[in-house]
């Protein structure tokens, strides 16, 4: 079985339509299909309420919609989720080594302990830890 780590910026675009969203939701249908498992930081709950808040605030989608994704994510998240307590000395040592966020980190952090990549959109961070092999941008990921 193939694991892999996804952050917000792709597990978001399962909910909400955005640019890369066929990608992503082609990656949620591929792990369903190869029995992936899916890992995340807690942090991911938090982020996608935070990015559904930001959303409503600027009026792309509604606070209703933005209840029922959140009823979706708590009820039938596809992913795992790992306490970052577990994540946090190893997620500091990459922050401090990349100069990247603690939040950021502890993506990375879960990928570098399962020795299993992340799956993301974010572009800004893939080439930040280029010369890692924990990172995997969900516009290179092979269908």
């Amino acid at each position: 079985m193939n694991t892999f780590v996804v952050d917000a910026s792709v597990a978001i675009k399962w909910y909400v339509p955005k640019v890369l969203s066929d990608g992503a939701v082609d990656f949620l249908q591929l792990s369903m299909q190869k029995d992936f498992f899916l890992l995340a930081s807690d942090l991911i709950v938090a982020e996608i309420g935070n990015i559904l808040w930001k959303k409503c605030r600027r009026k792309e989608i509604t606070a209703g919609d933005a209840r029922k994704i959140i009823g979706a994510v708590v009820n039938s998240f596809p992913i795992q989720i790992i306490y970052s307590n577990q994540l946090m000395p190893v997620a500091f040592e990459i922050a401090h080594a990349y100069d990247r966020t603690v939040y950021d980190s502890l993506y990375l952090a879960l990928a570098r302990i399962k020795e299993s990549p992340l799956v993301t959109a974010d572009e800004h961070l893939v080439n930040a830890i280029k010369d890692s092999t924990w990172c995997v941008a969900l516009q290179e990921f092979a269908f």
